[in-house]
């Protein structure tokens, strides 16, 4: 049997327990493989990996049989033999959690672990000691479902080089263990390396939503990002950053313009790997959400403050929900491991001459970066200021993108009041003119606007 030998060379794992003989102690590993993903006790071999055997007889089997009835609940488990080696096989429980006479168990790593009634219903309502990271994707099938290029990509990002296979590294890094033949991936490498993450963990998806006005109302634009958790967040950047006001400053002094976002960008990337990072993976019913409103950016995802934080100590004390995946982040220069995000967020709205940003957690948690007052953003030139709406609605007037009041509102999203309210202050100002019937008519540039758009190209360049 060579996955009998392979077993033997890799001694005990996640998956696989030895033991000498049969006692009442037993019922330990039954309730934790249980309580855990499931695995197989190979009675008739020592700790050492040395093959001493039983005499399978009826009465032993059924010794075996008994003690897993008197778990509670009874746990399922079947019988193989292998010459003189019983092979108990015990199903991931359907009614978890499971104990016996002596406690509640899990598996943690090589070794059975036992945790208090409490430490238990913790692990179950998504705040104990065993953490979603650290867990075995079962479903994992690797090297079919690992894609070479994230992992390839995150090793860059680490600056790793090394001669090693990538299964050693994987397994270096914490990532991976082999077992029976078979390497087993954490759920952490499943977010980072897998083709397709949601498959596994549909729920780590980030979801942006681009709202009209100040609520729910109305929906302008939606995006999924369901890729590997470092792609979600560049992603969700990309899309953050096509519906934030740019201010453009011109000096003078330099031949490029500065361009200045109303919201500072780092912040908001804090915020969006803090969601990834430390979100309940536990919990299914929820993605990250992203939300965009006329007002300010909502950035919230499942669980509140973690388990050992006290509300006086946010932002001070620092405690992981996913300590190892933290971990991987921290490796690729991604987040800092103190705890300095929160701190970092504030400063930064504080730069912008913003609001510190808002934080809730009430089973989610969620941070608020408030909008500037003006809603919309300055461009200066040679010739005037006009705001940041104004200043597309020109460029896509001289790019015959923008022919009647319509296309703003498409273009731009904005609603008809905004729309007409820009394009009459451009009328105003003098930079545009409407030509011809109402319904057959075009907006076009004036000389005064063709010239503000000329001092830009030849101060700035365009956007």
């Amino acid at each position: 049997m060579k996955e009998m030998e392979l077993i033997l060379d890799e001694g005990e794992g996640y998956l696989i327990e030895f033991k000498e003989s049969v006692s009442d102690s037993l019922a330990r590993e039954m309730v934790a493989f249980a309580n855990s993903s499931g695995g197989r006790v190979f009675v008739g071999i020592s700790d050492d990996g040395s093959i001493k055997g039983v005499d399978i007889t009826n009465r032993l089997r059924s010794r075996v049989y008994d003690i897993a009835r008197k778990c509670d609940p009874p746990v399922n488990i079947a019988l193989k033999e292998w010459k003189n080696i019983l092979i108990v096989e015990i199903s991931e429980g359907t009614d978890k959690p499971y104990s016996c006479k002596d406690g509640f168990f899990i598996r943690a790593g090589s070794n059975t672990q036992k945790l208090r009634r409490d430490e238990i219903i913790d692990y179950f309502t998504h705040e104990g000691k065993i953490r979603f990271d650290e867990q075995f994707c079962m479903d994992f099938q690797y090297p079919d479902d690992f894609s070479q290029e994230r992992f390839h990509r995150y090793l860059q990002q680490c600056g790793i080089t090394s001669n090693l296979s990538g299964e050693q590294i994987l397994t270096n890094l914490g990532v991976a263990q082999r077992q029976a033949g078979r390497l087993l991936m954490k759920n952490a490498g499943v977010l980072m390396f897998a083709r397709e993450p949601t498959r596994f963990h549909f729920h780590a998806a980030i979801t942006c939503v681009r709202f009209r006005g100040k609520t729910k109302t109305h929906i302008i634009d939606r995006k999924d990002f369901g890729e590997d958790i470092i792609t979600n967040v560049d992603n969700a950047m990309k899309w953050l950053k096509t519906y934030i006001p740019l201010r453009y400053e011109i000096t003078g002094k330099k031949l490029q313009r500065d361009e200045i976002p109303e919201l500072p960008y780092d912040a908001l990337r804090e915020a969006l790997l803090n969601s990834v990072v430390h979100r309940d993976y536990f919990e299914k019913g929820a993605v990250t959400m992203v939300e965009f409103y006329d007002d300010r950016v909502h950035i919230h995802n499942p669980g509140g403050l973690v388990k050992g934080i006290r509300p006086e100590e946010f932002g001070v004390t620092s405690i992981s929900r996913n300590p190892f995946l933290q971990g991987l982040f921290h490796r690729a220069n991604l987040v800092e491991r103190i705890g300095s995000g929160i701190g970092r967020m504030r400063d930064e709205m504080k730069e912008y001459g913003l609001e510190e940003p808002e934080i809730k957690w009430n089973g989610f948690f969620r941070i608020t970066f408030k909008r500037s007052e003006k809603g919309d953003l300055e461009v200066a030139a040679a010739g005037g200021t006009v705001s940041n709406i104004d200043f597309r609605i020109l460029e896509l007037i001289e790019n015959g993108e923008i022919v009647r009041r319509p296309d703003v509102e498409r273009l731009l999203h904005l609603s008809y009041a905004t729309a007409q309210r820009h394009l009459a202050n451009l009328v105003k100002k003098e930079l545009i003119l409407f030509e011809g019937a109402p319904k057959t008519g075009k907006y076009v540039l004036t000389r005064k606007g063709e010239g503000f758009l000329a001092s830009l190209k030849k101060e700035g360049g365009h956007r």
